[in-house]
C-alpha cells in the first residue's frame, strides 16, 4: 500500500473518517460496523455478516437451502450442481440424524470440525462413535445449565477416503475469489493459487497422523522433516500442468470447470443472505480437494485466507494477488468499472456469467467452452497486462477531455 504512495494512519491519529481502506480484522468489524458512518469512497474488507459462508455449518445450511429451493424450481436433477461437499451434519444439533447415517455405513472414516476455526485446530478423524463420546446422546438439553460451558460447535462430515495422490502425497488446492458486491453478484476469480501437500504418504493404516491427512502449512510446517526452503507446495499452473499430462486436456478442462461451479454455486446460497453494502468486498480462499476421479469437492471457505508467505515464491504470489485486489477495488479511479481482466483477476460473474473475449488461453487451457475463467493459466503476463489497461484507459480519458 506505501508502494502505491498511500498513506498509513493509525485509529489513534485518524480523525473521523480520515482514511480510505480499512483491512479490517473481524473482530473490528463485529465492535464497529454498527456504529460507524463510512463516507461514500470508503473501502473495508468484509461483509458484516460474511461468517454466513466462512463459517462451516453455516455454508453448509445455506448450500442445503439453496439447493431445495433450485430442486423445486427446476426439479430433482438440476439439485446434482449441489453434489460437491461431503455428507455433513451439525453436532451436537444434528447428533442423532448422524447416528443414523452412521449406522448405515458402518466402517466408514468421519472427519469433526469446529466450525469456526482455522489451521486445522481441533480437526481429527475416527471411524467409531465412542470417539465422539462428548456429543453422546442426553448430555444436551433445551435449558442447559448456565454454569455447566457449552460444547462447541462441530460439523462431522463423511472423510473423502480416496484422495487424487501426488507421488503417493494428499494435497488440495487454495483459490481466491474475490467478491465485490452481492447485489448483484460481481465475482471475480484469481488465475493463481496453490496445491498444499502433506508431508507424509497417504494411507488409512493411521488415522491420528495429521501429517498424512491435514494438508494446512500451520500443521505441516511442525512435522520433523519439513523442508522450509522447500516448502510443500505447486503453483496451480503447475499442478493444471501435470494433470494435463497425465489425463489430458479435455479432463482437466472438466475438473475446472466444475470448480467453478462451486464458486458460482457458494456464492448465489448466501446472495440473499449477506448485508450487501458498497463499503465492503470480501477476499475469500475456497479449500478444494480432488478425488482420484479428479471430481472437486468443497472443503471448506477461508473469509481471512492466510497472507502469510512461506517460500520466496508464495510470497510472489500474495504480494500480486494483494496488488490485484487494491487494483480491482480501483480507490484512485482508474478504471471504467467495464474491465473483464484486471491483473491475474478475471471477471467471472457479473450479475451473469461472463463470457470471455479475445483474451490469449495458455496451450493447455484451451477449451471448447468460453466462460472468462482462467483458473490456473497463464499469468506471468500480469504486469504487462495492467501497464496495457491503464495506459489504454488514460489515452481515452485525455481523448475525452481533448474533446470537452
Amino acid at each position: 500500500m506505501r508502494g502505491r504512495g498511500w498513506q498509513e494512519v493509525t485509529s489513534e491519529s485518524a480523525q473521523p473518517n480520515e482514511w480510505d481502506i480499512h483491512w479490517c480484522d473481524r473482530e473490528w468489524l463485529k465492535e464497529n460496523y454498527d456504529h460507524t458512518y463510512f463516507q461514500e469512497h470508503v473501502r473495508i474488507c468484509h461483509f458484516r455478516n460474511h461468517y454466513e459462508l466462512t463459517r462451516k455449518n453455516l455454508m453448509v445450511k445455506n448450500l442445503r437451502r439453496m439447493k431445495k429451493l433450485v430442486e423445486r424450481e427446476n426439479g430433482k436433477m438440476s439439485g446434482q450442481a449441489f453434489e460437491f461437499y461431503p455428507t455433513t451434519f451439525e453436532l451436537p444439533s444434528e447428533y442423532h440424524i448422524f447416528v443414523e447415517e452412521f449406522k448405515r455405513f458402518l466402517g466408514h472414516i468421519w472427519i469433526m470440525k469446529p466450525v469456526a476455526k482455522s489451521q486445522g485446530k481441533g480437526i481429527f478423524l475416527f471411524k467409531k462413535l465412542k470417539d465422539i463420546t462428548d456429543w453422546k446422546k442426553g448430555e444436551y438439553s433445551a435449558n442447559p445449565d448456565p454454569s455447566i460451558p457449552t460444547p462447541e460447535t462441530y460439523v462431522v462430515q463423511r472423510y473423502i477416503h480416496n484422495p487424487y495422490l501426488i507421488n503417493g502425497r494428499k494435497f488440495d488446492i487454495r483459490v481466491y475469489v474475490l467478491v465485490t458486491s452481492y447485489n448483484p453478484l460481481k465475482a471475480w476469480l484469481y488465475r493463481s493459487g496453490f496445491a498444499r501437500f502433506s508431508n507424509q504418504r497417504y494411507s488409512l493404516e493411521s488415522i491420528d497422523d495429521s501429517y498424512v491427512h491435514l494438508t494446512n502449512v500451520a500443521i505441516q510446517k511442525t512435522a520433523p522433516d519439513y523442508d522450509p526452503e522447500k516448502g510443500s507446495k505447486w503453483s496451480l499452473q503447475q499442478l493444471r500442468r501435470y494433470l494435463t499430462a497425465r489425463h489430458g486436456r479435455e479432463a482437466v478442462d472438466k475438473t475446472f470447470s466444475e470448480m467453478d461451479n462451486i464458486f458460482i454455486k457458494c456464492l448465489q446460497s448466501v446472495q440473499k443472505v449477506i448485508i450487501n453494502d458498497k463499503h465492503c468486498f470480501e477476499m475469500y480462499g475456497f479449500d478444494i480437494l480432488l478425488d482420484e476421479n479428479l471430481k472437486p469437492w468443497l472443503i471448506e471457505i477461508n473469509a481471512s485466507p492466510s497472507l502469510t508467505a512461506s517460500s520466496g515464491e508464495d510470497y510472489m504470489l500474495k504480494y500480486g494477488l494483494l496488488t490485484d485486489v487494491l487494483n480491482v477495488i480501483d480507490l484512485e479511479g482508474r478504471l471504467s468499472g467495464k474491465e473483464k481482466r484486471v491483473g491475474g483477476f478475471d471477471l467471472i460473474w457479473d450479475d451473469g456469467q461472463v463470457m470471455e473475449d479475445d483474451s490469449l488461453w495458455d496451450a493447455v487451457c484451451i477449451s471448447s467452452e468460453t466462460p472468462n475463467s482462467f483458473l490456473g493459466c497463464y499469468n506471468d503476463d500480469r504486469e504487462e497486462q495492467l501497464a496495457k489497461l491503464y495506459k489504454s484507459l488514460a489515452l481515452t480519458k485525455a481523448k475525452q477531455s481533448a474533446a470537452s
